[in-house]
């Protein structure tokens, strides 16, 4: 038989589209030609199956070797067509059957021995192929990702000589059997965080709405340490949240098995450019904001990032994904990330500090604020000075509340919200936000006097009604009352004042 056809996949974003490997030998002199839109990597693996195959002892055809990659008109890319094309002409060639190459699905990597590489997005292949009900035969260092999905057969294999003995039925390769899952995730501590009952106040309610955060105040103070610890504060994520989250590290080809169900926390230096945080490249890929897709984006030092990085955020901010867009591709990622943000009041950090050692003057710090735009500023939530922290408080040995019992109140706000509306506040949208989010007589009042002084834009009142009802939530009250919508006030009219 001069002709091979297998399944394998290829990444476009977060889907993995079927790709049909067929491998032809036909008389003439010796060439190997792959097609089907292959780049750079793809094309390599030309060299690495035939020192594959030779190292193995395998004979390499000296005819020409056609290999297709169809559908011609999807990219390929990465290393994971190797094992298919090794094993097609191994089949063309007559050297190993093709009857039983049908019922499975191939990827891997060939290093010049032999042996099985790691892939990236071995998760998103693992998906597609349980919707195919093909066993997917792919490295063993891959095995205990793809094995989180649920519905399909995974077989480990460490080379390309135990692929063949499997398909010859020499020696079998067992599937793969998922490990238990290790105890709960690890975070760091609320207790850790010295005083600022102000801030930790803040920070609950963030957590119990999934609503932005901003921080300001002097250097050293906890901006930082509270915002680590804001994943900790989250419920524990379902099936379906880790498996969302952990396809887009897979895709990036940095997720971990042990790190399985633990929100993720993003905290990418201000030197980032903006394809780095909201994806990109001439092959996408998913950024930062993708990466921390259902966990934490924490931006420190927020004015020293360029500013087309940060208006980049706008869009994502409110529809939870990204689309990103070239001239021959098109993919869209995940990005329904909570944004914690710190900042300094000033260029040296210390304005309005007791001491009064700042000496910026009014027009430095206004173009320092000045870097963070409006509409950018409106789609926070929430803002909070995080003031430097009394001598008493820091040289005091109690412990503040531990995450624990927060995170249980947290998860109670949750399960209201979601029993109510199906989704957090903070994705309620337009006729949502007016039936479930209007306060009554008294905060309504309230609320006129806010919008009138404080001069409102609607996104900024949708935002202070969203704050209140998660507010009220936290003290388990059916109706938003003045008392909540006045601290849902006070925490946004920083907004106003600060820039």
């Amino acid at each position: 038989m001069s002709l091979a056809v297998l399944k394998s996949r290829a990444l476009v974003g977060l889907l993995a589209p079927e790709v049909c490997v067929e491998v032809h030998l036909a008389n003439g002199l010796p060439a190997f030609t792959l097609v089907g839109l292959p780049d750079v990597e793809v094309r390599e693996a030309r060299d690495r199956v035939r020192a594959a195959l030779q190292t193995g002892q395998f004979e390499f055809p000296q005819r020409r070797i056609t290999v297709n990659l169809a559908p011609a008109d999807l990219p390929k890319e990465g290393g994971c067509f190797d094992l298919p094309i090794a094993l097609g002409i191994l089949a063309a060639s007559g050297q190993i059957p093709a009857d039983k190459l049908g019922a499975f699905e191939f990827a891997g990597e060939l290093s010049l021995t032999g042996e099985l590489r790691p892939v990236r997005g071995a998760l998103a292949l693992a998906r597609q192929a349980a919707s195919s009900g093909r066993t997917l035969i792919l490295p063993a260092a891959n095995a205990a990702e793809a094995a989180l999905v649920t519905g399909v057969a995974i077989l480990p294999a460490t080379s390309l000589l135990a692929v063949v003995a499997h398909l010859c039925g020499h020696t079998v390769i067992a599937p793969y059997v998922a490990a238990a899952p290790d105890s709960s995730p690890v975070y760091p501590d609320l207790a850790d965080v010295k005083g600022q009952a102000h801030a930790r106040r803040a920070l609950e309610v963030a957590a119990s709405g999934q609503h932005s955060l901003l921080f300001y105040g002097p250097p050293g103070t906890g901006k930082s340490m509270l915002a680590q610890r804001l994943p900790g504060l989250l419920p524990p994520m379902n099936d379906d949240e880790a498996l969302e989250s952990a396809a887009v590290h897979s895709i990036e080809g940095g997720f971990r098995p042990e790190r399985w169900k633990i929100r993720p926390i993003r905290s990418p230096h201000h030197s980032a450019s903006t394809a780095a945080l909201v994806g990109g490249g001439s092959t996408p890929r998913p950024g930062e904001i993708s990466l921390a897709h259902h966990g934490v984006l924490f931006l420190d030092e927020l004015p020293e990032f360029d500013r087309r990085v940060l208006e980049a955020l706008r869009e994502p901010l409110e529809t939870g994904h990204i689309t990103i867009s070239r001239a021959a591709r098109r993919a869209e990622f995940p990005a329904r990330f909570q944004l914690v943000a710190a900042m300094n009041p000033c260029p040296c950090g210390y304005h309005g500090h007791p001491d009064g050692r700042c000496r910026c003057t009014p027009d430095q710090i206004a173009r320092y604020r000045g870097k963070l735009s409006g509409p950018l500023l409106d789609r926070i939530d929430l803002l909070l000075e995080v003031p430097a922290l009394p001598v008493g408080d820091l040289q005091s040995a109690a412990a503040g509340e531990p995450s624990a019992p927060v995170r249980e109140r947290v998860a109670q706000s949750w399960a209201i919200q979601l029993a109510r509306q199906g989704k957090p506040n903070a994705r309620l949208v337009g006729a949502e936000i007016e039936r479930w989010c209007q306060p009554d007589t008294g905060g309504a009042k309230l609320l006129a006097t806010a919008i009138e002084r404080l001069r409102l834009s609607a996104r900024g009142y949708h935002r202070i009604l969203k704050v209140a009802r998660t507010i009220a939530d936290m003290n388990a009250a059916d109706t938003v009352g003045a008392a909540h919508v006045a601290e849902a006030i006070q925490s946004r009219r920083g907004l106003t004042e600060f820039v």
